[in-house]
C-alpha cells in the first residue's frame, strides 16, 4: 500500500478509529477511578563511621562506609528490621507482606540510604518509612563491631523524615488516559488497515486500474430507490444521478475504440451489478442528444429491458435470430426521439449458440448501418459465456462494476473471460458508488463533461405505452 492508500484508509475508517480511541480513553479512566489510590513516602538515613579524626582514618572510614551501605540497604526488607516496625505500629501483616510495601535504594558513590513505602494510607506510608529507618539504625548498631568502649564503629542518622503525602502516586489519571487514547488509536488504525488489506472488493477506480489498463468511462451513484425508478434519466433528468449517465454518454463519444462502429455490449462480472439499468439510461441519454439508438436485450436467460421500458416482451431478438420474424416486426419505438427497443423475446434453450450465430453477426452489421449506437444488454460474464461471445462481434464490452460489491477476483475473472476469446474491452462503468464518505462519488468526476449543463436537454419524455410489434423501426424509416 502507498501513502495515499493509508490516508484513504484513515479517512474511510475514521469513525471506527475514533470509537476505539474513545473506548481506550474510557477504559483507562474507568481503571483509574476503580483502582485504589496508592501513596508514597520516603525517609533517608546517612551512614558514617566513628574515627579518631586523622586524614588516613577518615579515608579508610569513608571507603568502609561505602562498602557497607549496599549491605545495609539490603537489610531494610529483612524480618530483623521489619518485625520491630510491625510491633511498634501494631500492623496487621507479616514481615513478608510488609516487605512488599518497602523498597530501599543506595545511590552510587554516596553513603545515603533511601527508604520508600507505598501504601493505600498516606499517613501509614509515612509512619512505616520513619519506623523502618529507625529500626534499621538500631539493627546496624547492634550487629556491627564495637570499639574498646563498646561503641559501634558505624553510625546511622536519619537526615530526612518521611512526610504524609498530599496526593497519590498511583493511579496517574492523566497519564493513564493518554496511554488509553494512544492504545485505542493504534488499535483502531491497525484494525482499519487490516480490514482494508483483507478486503478484496472493488471500491474505487484505482482498484479497477490494478486489474485492467482499460479506462473507467463513468461512475453511477448508488440510489436506494433504483428499483422503483430504474429510468432516472426520464423521471428525474435534472438529478445528479441522471447527469452521471449523460457524462457516460459524452465519454463514449470520446472513446477511441479503433473502429467506425459504435456497438457496445453492457455486461458485468456477476448479476445484480446494475448493468441493465445502466444501459437503459445510457440509451435514453444518447437518444435525448439526437443520436439514433437501438437498445437490444441480449440477456436471453433473465431479460429485464422490456420490464424497465414498460414494453411487451413476448416477441423479440430470439424470434429474429431463428428467422421467425424480422426486426421490423418486433422492434418497438420508445418515447418521442430516435430510440428503438428490441426485447429479448422467448427464452431459448441455447442462448450462447444463438448469440454466436451467423444470424447475429448479420443482424449487427445491418443495425450498424442504420443506427449511431447499437447497445446490447448481455448476461454476466462469469456464470455464462453469452456476453463474451457477443462482445467479440461488437466494438467492445462495457463492464459494469458495483462499488463495494464486486470482488477483485470476480472482476479479474470477467476480464480474463473477454480476453480469452479475443473480445475487446471498451471500458468499465462503476455503479452503486457511495454518495457519502471519503470514497463518495462526485458529480462529473469521470469525464470530459464536468459542469455539463442541462439547458440543451429536451423536455422529459413521457413513458411510452405498452406496445406490440411495429411495422418498421425508425432507423429503417430514415
Amino acid at each position: 500500500m502507498e501513502l495515499r492508500d493509508y490516508i484513504a484508509v484513515l479517512r474511510k475508517g475514521w469513525v471506527f478509529i475514533l470509537v476505539l480511541a474513545l473506548v481506550g480513553v474510557a477504559a483507562a479512566a474507568g481503571f483509574s477511578l476503580l483502582k485504589q489510590p496508592v501513596y508514597s513516602a520516603s525517609a533517608q538515613v546517612f551512614v558514617s563511621t566513628q574515627t579518631s579524626g586523622s586524614a588516613s582514618d577518615l579515608a579508610q572510614g569513608n571507603t568502609f562506609t561505602q562498602q557497607r551501605v549496599l549491605t545495609y540497604s539490603n537489610l531494610v526488607e529483612t524480618p530483623i528490621v521489619l518485625l520491630p516496625v510491625i510491633s511498634s505500629l501494631k500492623l496487621d501483616m507479616t514481615s513478608d507482606q510488609l516487605a512488599e510495601l518497602v523498597t530501599s535504594d543506595a545511590p552510587l558513590n554516596t553513603t545515603l540510604i533511601s527508604i520508600t513505602v507505598n501504601d493505600t494510607s498516606a499517613k501509614q506510608a509515612a509512619d512505616i518509612a520513619n519506623a523502618t529507618s529507625e529500626s534499621l539504625t538500631n539493627v546496624v548498631q547492634n550487629i556491627e563491631a564495637t570499639d574498646a568502649d563498646g561503641t559501634s564503629t558505624v553510625k546511622l542518622t536519619r537526615v530526612k523524615e518521611a512526610q504524609v503525602p498530599n496526593a497519590p502516586v498511583s493511579p496517574n489519571v492523566p497519564v493513564n488516559v493518554v496511554l488509553g487514547l494512544l492504545v485505542g488509536l493504534a488499535l483502531g488504525v491497525g484494525v482499519a488497515v487490516l480490514r482494508e488489506t483483507l478486503d478484496n472488493r472493488v471500491r474505487t477506480e484505482s482498484d479497477v486500474e490494478k486489474i485492467s489498463e482499460k479506462p473507467v468511462v463513468g461512475g453511477i451513484a448508488f440510489d436506494s430507490k433504483a428499483s422503483e425508478r430504474p429510468l432516472i434519466v426520464q423521471v428525474d433528468p435534472r438529478s445528479p444521478r441522471a447527469e452521471s449517465f449523460r457524462t457516460l454518454r459524452t465519454n463514449l463519444q470520446f472513446l477511441d475504440i479503433g473502429t467506425g462502429s459504435r456497438t457496445f455490449v453492457m455486461t458485468s462480472s456477476v448479476e445484480s451489478e446494475g448493468k441493465s439499468t445502466t444501459v437503459a439510461n445510457l440509451a435514453i441519454a444518447l437518444d435525448s442528444a439526437g443520436f439514433r439508438v437501438i437498445l437490444i436485450d441480449a440477456d436471453l436467460r433473465r431479460p429485464k429491458i422490456a420490464t424497465y421500458m414498460d414494453l411487451e416482451g413476448g416477441a423479440g431478438l430470439t424470434d429474429v435470430l431463428i428467422g421467425r420474424a424480422t426486426i421490423e416486426d418486433v422492434a418497438v419505438p420508445w418515447g418521442r426521439g430516435n430510440l428503438i427497443v428490441l426485447p429479448a423475446g422467448p427464452i431459448p434453450p441455447n442462448p450462447s449458440e444463438l448469440l454466436g450465430s451467423r444470424a447475429m453477426q448479420d443482424l449487427i452489421a445491418g443495425l450498424e448501418q442504420q443506427f449511431d449506437y447499437v447497445l446490447f444488454d448481455a448476461p454476466p460474464l462469469l456464470p455464462v459465456t453469452d456476453a463474451a461471445i457477443l462482445s467479440k462481434k461488437a466494438s467492445g464490452a462495457i463492464v459494469a462494476v458495483a462499488s463495494g460489491r464486486t470482488h477483485k477476483g470476480q472482476l479479474a475473472g470477467a476480464v480474463s473471460a473477454l480476453e480469452n476469446v479475443g473480445a475487446p474491452i471498451a471500458g468499465f462503468v462503476m455503479t452503486m458508488m457511495p454518495t457519502k464518505g471519503p470514497g463518495a462519488y462526485g458529480y462529473g468526476r469521470y469525464g470530459y463533461a464536468y459542469g455539463y449543463g442541462l439547458q440543451d436537454e429536451e423536455t422529459p419524455m413521457p413513458k411510452a405505452p405498452k406496445r406490440g410489434r411495429v411495422a418498421a423501426t425508425r432507423g429503417a424509416e430514415r
